[in-house]
């Protein structure tokens, strides 16, 4: 009887059948007649992956967490643009050979480090985080952690980041609502420090009006978050006011959306009356009527970056914050003035 030494055959049942070929295979301990008798049995018993098994062996869970920050102001459950950005990252994950566990989160005072002291993935991925203030404090308590966050780049902030040129997407959309025309531009978002994501598109949106000449008016701003009512009653404060304007850069497409209903409402027509363009390019506004002009965040690139940076902190290497350039997607949502 031949004694095999480099697989036991009672640890089978932690492996795949094409795991037993491919270490069989390799071995040259194994001789023939050894390798086809385990094949054989491999293949009787229907061996399945055992994950648990196979991680406690290598001491890699080969899986690392995607958590979701759950607004609660919302319209929805999430905000359409991670479910995007689920798919890409989920994708990118798989071609590594890495598993996604998702988790929806209520940010609690310790959540990141409960869920890194529950030693369920490798490292982990943040998708919303909340305020930035108080997540920033939160960060500092990381240092050498396994997170990264898609988010705001600001120097000398802790932590590791990955996010879009905001600024930038806000200049290519004002600058375009600007080549049509336009120079009554009103904006809708949350300028607020704890939004700078949100304060950096409209940075981008000052810079083009300035570099344009146009003073900008303060009245011709009104708070919104990333949701469909917040947008819809943004534009109805806009409406109110005694301040006339053309086009409307919106800080989301949610908030883009209802800014179109409170305008329909109030009988103004979409574009004829009112240019619109939004912000994320989420998969329903090029079915919307009328389909919204929009700063495009380029998910599909950022999952594969998200993914790699998160590898190389996870393998201990040296990582850096950076940006992904925005584009514009023109539909019909605008016109001429």
């Amino acid at each position: 009887m031949t004694k095999v030494t480099s697989l036991d055959i009672a640890d089978l049942a932690g492996v795949s059948q094409s795991t037993v070929s491919r270490a069989l295979r390799e071995s040259p301990l194994v001789n023939p007649q050894t390798r086809r008798r385990i094949q054989l049995i491999a293949r009787e018993h229907n061996y399945k992956v055992d994950i648990s098994a196979s991680n406690l062996r290598s001491k890699h869970s080969r899986t690392i967490a995607m958590l979701v920050h759950q607004e609660s102001e919302m319209d929805s459950d999430i905000n359409p643009f991670f479910v995007s950005m689920l798919a890409s990252i989920t994708r990118a994950a798989a071609a590594r050979n890495y598993d996604v566990l998702l988790s929806f989160q209520q940010l609690s005072e310790n959540w990141i480090v409960d869920y890194q002291n529950s030693n369920k993935a490798e490292g982990i991925i943040l998708l919303g985080y909340g305020g930035y203030t108080d997540y920033i404090r939160k960060a500092e308590l990381l240092d050498d952690a396994h997170v990264l966050t898609w988010g705001p780049v600001i120097e000398g902030q802790p932590g590791h980041f990955i996010g879009c040129d905001n600024r930038q997407g806000g200049y290519i959309a004002t600058r375009h609502l600007l080549s049509l025309g336009h120079r009554l531009i009103a904006f809708l978002g949350d300028i607020s420090d704890d939004c700078p994501e949100i304060q950096d598109r409209y940075f981008g949106y000052r810079k083009a009006l300035g570099e344009a000449g146009i003073r900008q008016d303060e009245a011709l701003q009104a708070p919104a978050t990333p949701a469909e009512r917040s947008g819809y009653l943004a534009a109805q404060e806009l409406l109110s006011r005694d301040v006339e304007f053309s086009a409307v850069f919106c800080s989301s497409d949610l908030s883009a959306l209802g800014a179109v209903k409170a305008f329909r409402e109030g009988k103004l027509s979409v574009p004829a009356d009112i240019s619109v363009v939004g912000f994320d390019d989420i998969p329903a506004v090029s079915y919307t009527t009328p389909a919204l002009t929009t700063v495009r965040q380029n998910t599909a690139k950022a999952g594969e970056i998200m993914v790699d940076v998160l590898l190389r902190l996870v393998n201990g290497h040296t990582v850096q914050s950076q940006l992904i350039e925005p584009e514009l997607t023109i539909r019909a949502s605008c016109r001429p003035y």
